[in-house]
């Protein structure tokens, strides 16, 4: 079997699409993971460079991947969209995305750390809250 250098992972609610290439840019992998399945299956696998659409909920498998010893990239789903060759689904959104995380010229979002999503989170929510009449809940008020 030959071994995997580039996966484009497409990721949902509930089950994800790999798309899985080799150095010579030939389909090693392409198959359905559900969610509690991804980490074992990418524990199997040597380290690799990983593709994925930059979405809220992809710093998370990317930092995930990245404790594994995956190189994770994040891609604006903007950029992704050209390399689309058919109809849009999961199948070849991970095509897509796997061909694109290869392009020399892609720009690629960086992976926000826990913390950091934490306190963006926190800030919106802060936000919302100022646009509800000025009603700021007691654990964000100043002592």
């Amino acid at each position: 079997m030959q071994t995997v250098t580039t996966i484009g992972l497409d990721i949902a609610k509930s089950v994800f699409q790999v798309h899985g290439i080799d150095a010579a840019g030939q389909v090693v992998i392409r198959r359905q993971l559900k969610r509690r399945f991804v980490l074992s299956f990418f524990e199997k696998l040597p380290p690799c460079l990983v593709g994925i659409e930059a979405c809220a909920s992809s710093h998370h498998w990317s930092r995930e991947l990245q404790a594994l010893g995956h190189t994770v990239r994040l891609m604006p789903p903007a950029y992704v969209k050209p390399y689309v060759k058919r109809q849009k689904n999961d199948t070849t959104d991970a095509e897509a995305i796997c061909e694109a995380v290869t392009r020399p010229n892609m720009r690629f979002v960086p992976t926000k750390t826990y913390f950091w999503a934490a306190t963006l989170g926190t800030a919106a929510f802060a936000q919302r809250c100022l646009h509800l009449k000025g009603w700021v809940p007691p654990c964000m008020q100043s002592p």
